[in-house]
């Protein structure tokens, strides 16, 4: 290879050798090549931003940690819902955990007036979506919270009535009926639970004292070998016989409502009543 050929020596603050600054990074490249291999880009952040991050972590956690009494605070309001306390505080901490995250002290107002109502609108989403024991649209839920806050908002010797609640609400009467109904599917009783207001070991419970026998299951065939029979006689004939077994009707009734004799009503009845016991004698 001739001298000409060969590669110039690299001179200190020659592009193969740069270094470049931005966006808090400080990358190293170098384009030579040391024994046909490349060496890759390193690229590390600078001490100060990582130990501003740390800072900025825990400042974030103790102000976290300072709050939580609030946070258990806001929780204690809601424990007559029916949700377990630990439970409302986890979701008021996490309210809580988003309120720090979004405070903005430029804003100039407190944190504590700025926490409140994103803790709170926190555990009113908690009740709202996961508060119930079936399922029910979002629209109803809302309705619901409207109407239970105007009963507990109403001044009066007796209770507000559904077209007081539904001036109240803005809603209509049939919205404030339909919130009051899907009120009583927020909680569902078990069935293991005791049937008196008073529970002492021993008592019943509901799964023994809800629903009764039926007593019409034991005709349930006789009622579908009836139905066989009937398609077997002509409509006419039905029409009577259920005027007479159904409806307790005479004959002479029945043939003034037909407009017969009660001799043809007789006929009719019993030409009726033989057709079906021949059916019943021959089918299996």
């Amino acid at each position: 290879m001739s001298a000409g050929a060969r590669s110039a020596p690299q001179t200190p603050g020659a592009p193969s050798d740069r270094r470049r600054e931005g966006d808090g990074t400080v990358a190293e490249e170098q384009l030579g090549t040391k024994g046909g291999e490349s060496h890759p880009r390193s690229s590390v952040f600078p001490r100060e931003s990582r130990e501003n991050r740390a800072a900025e972590r825990a400042e974030r956690d103790a102000m976290v940690e300072r709050h939580l009494g609030l946070a258990r605070h806001l929780a204690l309001r809601y424990s007559d819902g029916g949700e377990p306390l630990d439970d409302l505080f986890q979701v008021a901490s996490l309210g809580l955990v988003h309120a720090v995250d979004r405070f903005d002290p430029a804003r100039g107002v407190s944190f504590t007036t700025f926490a409140v109502p994103t803790i709170l609108g926190e555990l009113k989403r908690h009740f709202r979506d996961r508060g119930w024991a079936i399922h029910v649209p979002r629209d109803l839920k809302d309705a619901a919270v409207r109407v239970k806050r105007a009963i507990a908002d109403h001044r009066g010797e007796r209770p507000p009535t559904p077209g007081e609640l539904a001036q109240a609400t803005g809603l209509s009467l049939e919205a404030v009926l339909e919130a009051l109904e899907a009120s009583g599917a927020q909680r569902a009783l078990s069935l293991d639970a005791p049937a008196g207001s008073d529970a002492e070991e021993g008592d019943a419970t509901l799964l023994e004292v809800l629903g009764e026998d039926d007593r019409d299951l034991a005709r349930a065939q006789d009622r579908t070998l009836l139905a066989t029979l009937l398609r077997s006689v002509t409509p006419r004939k039905r029409e009577v016989l259920r005027l007479r077994f159904d409806e307790d009707l005479t004959q002479s009734q029945i043939g003034a409502r037909i407009g017969v004799s009660q001799m043809q009503v007789s006929r009719i009845l019993l030409g009726a009543l033989a057709r079906m016991r021949e059916v019943a004698q021959t089918d299996p």
